[in-house]
């Protein structure tokens, strides 16, 4: 009988416990927010290649690391080597331009108004193909994306391939082929 009432109190506290995660943070906000078009949380700018912005929009201090969305808006073409998230899924959704992208062995041309979801451990890449583009994009969850931004970001000039490697390799990630050809 004293198993069959453990079972039973354990049971019964396993909701509390679910949601104790949820409640506990300092880290989520206690209400919604607003980021403006042009701006990014907490008013930091990143710029890729000296002139690509991709500001964050939602932060993974806001998710307790459970997501983090980017908006990027390219001013040339092309696009990362292909790599892997071994952790992560991601999403893109297209605002302004056309992009190709790669998922496994399969291409896929997006324009405004498209989506597509790229599993975590699966290799993807994209390219700009227009002059200008702009979209979303996010991770689940957030891991290290921030921070791999931001130190691409604050580099004064291109890394070499193995530089690159390097960097998605500190940042969780592996670089497992050269960018896309378009």
């Amino acid at each position: 009988m004293q198993r069959r009432k453990f079972i039973l109190a354990t049971a019964a506290s396993l909701p509390t416990l679910a949601m104790a995660k949820g409640n506990a943070s300092a880290e989520r906000p206690a209400k919604g927010f607003v980021i403006k078009a042009n701006e990014s949380r907490f008013g930091e700018k990143t710029l890729l290649g000296g002139k690509n912005p991709n500001d964050i929009k939602v932060s993974s201090k806001d998710t307790e690391g459970d997501l983090t969305i980017f908006e990027y808006t390219g001013n040339e073409k092309g696009g990362p080597p292909l790599h892997v998230h071994p952790n992560q899924d991601e999403i893109f959704f297209v605002t302004a331009g056309e992009f190709l992208f790669q998922v496994g062995d399969e291409q896929h041309k997006l324009g405004a108004g498209d989506t597509i979801f790229l599993p975590r451990k699966v290799p993807h890449a994209f390219a700009q193909l227009t002059e200008t583009g702009k979209m979303f994009f996010l991770f689940q969850p957030s891991g290290k994306m921030e921070d791999f931004f931001r130190q691409l970001g604050g580099l004064k000039q291109a890394p070499t391939p193995a530089e690159g490697a390097a960097i998605f390799a500190q940042h969780d990630m592996q670089v497992v082929g050269p960018p896309l050809q378009f």
